[in-house]
């Protein structure tokens, strides 16, 4: 993009200064770390998002005007779904969505929690970060056990970092390597013998052709951002399963404590009453925060 008013400035240095700002800025991941800031990643999430080329490059042209030296991903982020709903609140709240579940970093055990509500919301009981034995004698670990009925299911909860990274087919194969091993095996849970029926694949990013295309002939079920018809995104707007980091009310902080008390979606937050004081929220600031909760899920 790197538009300049060669108007507004004369000094052909300065020109060139700002043609090369983005590469300049260093910024602050999630994580604690530096890295440059490359304008071309913040558009691509918010093309991914659904904005038109116009659009995005309008936004991220807006962001950089106020960018500081160390300045949070976060912050980007937040401002750059402020101006989208400028362009397109439908577009601004997938976006949104799509971030808020990156958030859920940088370690994968929140986005395994996340995809236990999503069996809850189906009628299972859940159980994460379980260790099973195989029948070749070996341990592995389980993100998520699922089970209702007859039914057992068991998932592996593939957490990206990074928007561009994909889940491809050496996933999708060792996915495939470790139900085999225990699709032979009995399991106990909920006060009954069970056997594996069904095999799930869930990943915050989106599938390689090639993965989706094994995980279908072999009969994973495979859930990404987009892939299938009912997918990630449309799973957390029909059923409202908007994690807690999408509000934007809240703290990093606070965020950090309202997982670590296993409050993952908007909706676990409304069902509970007190936990807001208990993380040191004051009275007036919890009222805001529960009012963006009732507007993000719609009430």
């Amino acid at each position: 993009m790197n538009k300049v008013n060669i108007f507004a400035i004369g000094n052909l240095a300065e020109i060139q200064y700002n043609e090369t700002m983005n590469h300049l800025i260093t910024i602050t991941k999630s994580d604690g770390s530096k890295q440059l800031f490359e304008e071309e990643k913040l558009i691509n999430s918010l093309r991914h998002a659904g904005a038109n080329d116009v659009e995005a490059e309008d936004v991220v042209e807006e962001i950089e005007k106020d960018m500081w030296e160390g300045m949070p991903t976060v912050d980007i982020y937040r401002r750059a779904f402020e101006l989208l709903k400028r362009h397109s609140k439908h577009t601004a709240s997938k976006y949104s969505i799509r971030r808020a579940i990156f958030e859920l970093g940088p370690d994968g055990f929140p986005f395994e929690r996340f995809v236990s509500r999503i069996f809850n919301i189906w009628g299972y009981e859940t159980i994460t970060d379980q260790t099973l034995m195989g029948t070749c004698g070996v341990d592995h670990e389980i993100d998520v056990v699922a089970w209702k009925g007859d039914e057992l299911a068991m998932t592996e909860a593939k957490f990206h970092n990074e928007i561009a990274l994909r889940s491809d087919l050496k996933v999708a194969l060792y996915v495939k390597s470790r139900f085999d091993d225990l699709a032979d095996m009995t399991f106990k849970y909920g006060d009954k013998e069970r056997k594996l029926t069904s095999r799930w694949l869930f990943t915050n990013t989106k599938f390689t052709d090639s993965a989706i295309k094994y995980g279908e002939c072999k009969n994973i079920h495979m859930i990404g951002w987009n892939y299938p018809k009912e997918n990630l995104h449309t799973i957390i707007e029909t059923h409202g399963l908007h994690p807690i980091t999408t509000i934007s009310a809240l703290t990093n902080q606070q965020k950090k404590d309202l997982i670590g008390r296993d409050i993952i979606t908007c909706t676990d937050l409304l069902h509970a009453t007190n936990v807001l004081s208990d993380i040191g929220v004051k009275s007036e600031e919890a009222n805001m925060v529960m009012e963006e909760v009732r507007t993000i899920l719609g009430q």
